[in-house]
Formats: structure tokens, sequence, C-alpha cells
């Protein structure tokens, strides 16, 4: 890239200077906030409540930390969010390689179809009065699995894996593989998977990542606090400005919550954020070659 610069006309380096500067200043912008209510999740209330705080961290402080790791419902939340998020991607990337499997062979009956009516509900749907309805004619109403089931299979996410089993799994090894007497199953459990790794992470990141931040389904479908994911919780303190003193159990504390809520709703964000933060990095390098791959070709 260094040497293609160099070997480039003067119109060219001055254009790749404006898209750099672009992107700089681009990047900065994006990164601000982010810095920003990290220095203010450990900064001192006084300094966030009167504005002094404008990059960097102002009279060291963990209060925010200690009082979001002392409330009970931080905790609840952490723990259903959790289970949401791995058993929704769990089941999501599950029905999404079956599905996109199925639709990539070109020997399914009624392919076209199917896909046309998968491409159908990205564009069009019945609303959100009758889809209540619907779930709670089911029964999952306030249960955990309305947030599991309601959110099984994107079709975005299936159209792209569909594309890369296609591009990258030839025809001629599932003929190959049907000489050796190998069954469909057989073929995508040892074939299809294990060369899908690329993708699968992808599907993993996106899943993970809709399902950790989701909270429009849990605020709609469920009643039950203890039921209730991180988000909801989050979005709570953050209308209110602060927690309830009442869930904070260490008594020395919830003399201080009222004082400290702006740096409160600073550091659970950043507990909120974290987790996804530690997962990315894992699945980082498949991101750009499951994406690129499995994009959609014409």
């Amino acid at each position: 890239m260094k040497s293609e610069f160099f070997k480039a006309t003067a119109r060219d380096k001055i254009f790749y200077s404006i898209i750099l500067v672009f992107l700089t200043l681009f990047f900065m912008i994006v990164l601000y906030p982010c810095v920003f209510i990290l220095s203010a999740s450990i900064s001192s209330s006084s300094a966030v409540q009167s504005g002094k705080v404008v990059l960097w961290p102002v009279g060291f402080n963990l209060e925010g930390y200690r009082t979001v790791f002392n409330t009970s419902v931080v905790w609840i939340g952490f723990a259903n969010s959790l289970f949401y998020t791995v058993v929704s991607t769990c089941v999501s990337v599950v029905m999404t390689l079956t599905t996109s499997y199925c639709l990539s062979r070109s020997d399914m009956p009624g392919r076209n179809f199917f896909m046309l009516m998968f491409t159908f509900t990205m564009f069009f749907g019945g609303g959100l009065i009758p889809f209540y309805m619907l779930v709670r004619n089911l029964g999952l109403l306030n249960t955990r699995w309305v947030l599991i089931v309601t959110g099984a299979l994107w079709v975005y996410n299936m159209i792209i894996a569909k594309t890369f089993i296609q591009h990258n799994i030839p025809s001629e090894m599932l003929d190959a593989a049907k000489i050796d007497g190998c069954s469909d199953i057989y073929y995508f459990i040892r074939i299809v998977i294990p060369l899908s790794t690329a993708i699968i992470a992808v599907l993993i990141l996106f899943y993970a990542v809709g399902n950790w931040n989701s909270y429009f389904a849990a605020m709609i479908y469920l009643n039950n606090r203890n039921l209730y994911p991180l988000t909801i919780f989050l979005r709570e303190i953050l209308m209110a400005s602060q927690i309830d003193p009442s869930t904070v159990s260490d008594p020395e504390l919830q003399m201080r919550v009222a004082d400290a809520a702006a740096v409160i709703k600073y550091s659970l964000i950043v507990v909120t954020v974290v987790p996804v933060l530690i997962v990315y990095p894992f699945v980082q390098k498949y991101f750009v070659k499951g994406i690129m791959i499995g994009s959609i070709k014409g």
C-alpha cells in the first residue's frame, strides 16, 4: 500500500490525503463519546456534574462501579442477558445454517418460492399488534422463550450464509460424498459446517451483539422484572438518571447513590458494553473474510 502511494500521481495523492483526513476525523468523532463515557465513569461525581470532564478523568474515583456491582438488579439483568445471548445465539446459528444450506442446494424443491417468502418478510410485516397477539396466543408472553423464538432467524444473515455456502463449497463435493454413501445430514455436519467456520464466526458476532443489546422485545413481551435483561434496567436507570437506593446492598453506598447518579450511569454503560468488546477480538479475524465471501454477488 505504501509503495502504491508513492507510485500514484499528484492528483491521486491529494485524493488519498483527503480521504485519510476525512476517515481520521470520522474515527475521532466516533471515538470521543467512548472515551468520554469511560473517563466519566472513573471520575468524581462533582467533576462530572460540573462539566469538568471533557476527555480525561478528573478526580479518579471508582464509586460508580462499586455502586453498580452492589446493585441487585444489575446482577439479575446481567445473568438474564447472558442466558438470552448464549441460548439465542446457539439457536439462531443452528437455524440460520440449516436454512441457508437447504436454500443453497439447487436441487431443493420450491427453492425459489421459499427464498421469495423469506425475502418478502424483510420488506413487509403484519405489524406490532398482530405479532403481539400471535405471541400471546402461543403462550410465550412473560417467558424466557419469547426473546429466543421471536428473533431466532434473521433473513439478512441467512442470505449471507447461503451465498457463502454456494460460492465456497462446490456441488461436486456433494456428488463425491454421495458416491461414497454419505447422507445429506452427515454431509452437512461433517463437511459443510467445518468448511464454514468463517461465516459461523460472523453469525455468532451478529447474533450475540444483537441479542445482548436488544431491549425492545423484552420491553413489549415481559412484565416480570426477574426476567428483564440488563438493557431494560439500563434503560430505566438512564431515563430516571439514578439507581433506586433500596436495590443497593451496601448500606454506606445507599447514602451516596443520589450524589453519584451521573457517575453510576456512565459506569453501568461501560459494564454493559465490556462483554461485547471482550468477545469481538476472538472473531474479528473471521469477520471481513466471512462478510466479503458471503456478500451478495451478481
